[in-house]
């Protein structure tokens, strides 16, 4: 019996929950999780919270089935098929906690567009879950300075990584790089949460959150990363953040956007994972983002 489990893994086969095997898998994994700590590294999306890119759809987030009639008074709900509650969402699929596949900026080959190439068939749903996981590099970029001109983005560059990984050790493949930047102190509610993306890109009446430069992404690809994320609201630069998406994700790269609580990890050490939702032909989406350490 253990044999047919085994036989049915490597040739991509589900295996039926009780078979000889699957106690001693899940004991292997609860020894993983045992005496280590779950961070949860995900924003909180809602209506009022800066969680969408100010030129696209801005999130909405409304009840349809309240559990019963309220026909009067500043809101007006429904029970239009029993005592429950749902609500409905109208959301982009860059939101919150986000990844971008390739496809958000590299069309598919044959269309004649700019940058087209294979990587523009690797849509959302076709992203392997394993490229989304993996022990965590972060890379304190709190004090990355530039000029402190508003929509622009100081930049991350090579020098600043490889002095990082003189100090931690050298970057290796399959690992997730994460840049700690402190953006995410802005993300808070109202007129107070503008500086996180719309007092810079609308208003340009704020600095750019830091962001990696073409160089520094080409280092981590010849790492063998190919996953990369952020707790700024993109990984390209405020004032262009065409040429760093491109380079990455034309190559295989998956992006991890909107992240927090990233200074609850140390430099090295926890295991990284980000769930996206599964939508075909997405360009992306959001998720759940979390760390154990």
């Amino acid at each position: 019996m253990e044999t047919g489990v085994n036989d049915a893994r490597r040739e991509g086969r589900p295996t039926r929950p009780g078979r000889v095997g699957a106690p001693r898998a899940g004991a292997e994994v609860a020894d993983l999780f045992r005496g280590r700590e779950l961070v949860d590294l995900t924003l909180t999306i809602a209506e009022d919270l800066p969680c969408w890119w100010p030129t696209h759809q801005p999130f909405q987030h409304k009840i349809w089935n309240w559990y019963a009639d309220v026909p009067a008074g500043p809101l007006v709900l429904r029970s239009r098929s029993g005592p429950y509650q749902t609500r409905w969402m109208a959301i982009d699929e860059h939101t919150g906690t986000h990844f971008d596949a390739p496809a958000h900026f590299i069309p598919r080959e044959g269309t004649g567009l700019p940058n087209a190439g294979p990587a523009g068939e690797i849509t959302g749903d076709r992203v392997p879950v394993e490229q989304l996981m993996g022990p965590a590099r972060v890379i304190d970029c709190r004090r990355v300075v530039g000029a402190a001109e508003p929509g622009v983005s100081p930049e991350i560059t090579a020098d600043q990584v490889r002095r990082w990984e003189g100090r931690y050790g050298e970057i290796r493949p399959g690992e997730v790089v994460l840049f700690w930047t402190g953006w995410d102190r802005f993300y808070r509610p109202g007129p107070e949460g503008g500086p996180y993306v719309e007092d810079v890109l609308v208003r340009r009446t704020h600095p750019g959150w830091p962001a990696p430069g073409p160089d520094a992404v080409e280092h981590l690809l010849r790492r063998g990363v190919r996953c990369l994320g952020t707790d700024g609201p993109s990984l390209g630069a405020a004032h262009d953040g065409a040429p760093v998406h491109v380079l990455g994700l034309s190559r295989g790269m998956v992006f991890v956007e909107g992240l927090t609580g990233l200074g609850g990890l140390p430099a090295s050490g926890a295991w990284f994972a980000f769930l996206p939702v599964k939508v075909r032909d997405s360009t992306g989406g959001t998720g759940r983002a979390i760390a154990v350490r």
